[in-house]
């Protein structure tokens, strides 16, 4: 099962990021998959990160610029067995299908519908300019409500 999951990986879409769902009936994340080895076994079948609800050890010695979101460090090691791949998983709360566009960052995730993908650069070139406004304002010296109430003015005026 190990190796036909890793060839998955390897055969996988561009960028890619596997999304792992911890099983273990006792105690998910009492000992951690992911560290030092997964990281970079990943990243050379071309793997840019994980998502867990499970734990990850190894910090300083994971795959350098490999992503990870995971429930939990742990200072253990666990011998996991892969059990299914290709298949819906639900981490964090959130249902996630083989295939889905997902936006991870340390805070959390989501998934992005399809439909939407196309919009997103601009819109986050959208908020980053909105934002600009009110945070080149908050760096002026006679920084107060008045400056607050031009800057959301001027936001509002960018399209």
């Amino acid at each position: 099962m190990r190796i036909g999951y890793y060839a998955y990986i390897e055969a996988g879409p561009r960028p890619s990021v596997a999304v792992i769902a911890d099983r273990d009936i006792a105690e998910p994340g009492v000992g951690a998959f992911w560290g030092e080895v997964q990281t970079n076994v990943h990243k050379a079948l071309g793997c840019d990160g994980v998502i867990t609800d499970g734990s990850v050890r190894d910090l300083p010695m994971m795959a350098p610029g490999f992503f990870v979101l995971a429930g939990s460090v742990m200072p253990s090691h666990v011998h996991a067995d892969i059990v299914a791949f290709d298949t819906p998983v639900t981490i964090m709360g959130l249902t996630i299908e083989p295939g889905d566009l997902i936006h991870a960052d340390r805070h959390g995730m989501a998934i992005v519908p399809q439909a939407a993908a196309a919009e997103v650069p601009a819109a986050a070139d959208l908020l980053a300019r909105r934002e600009k406004v009110l945070l080149d304002a908050c760096r002026r010296p006679e920084f107060g409500t008045e400056i607050i109430r031009r800057a959301f003015e001027a936001m509002d005026d960018i399209h």
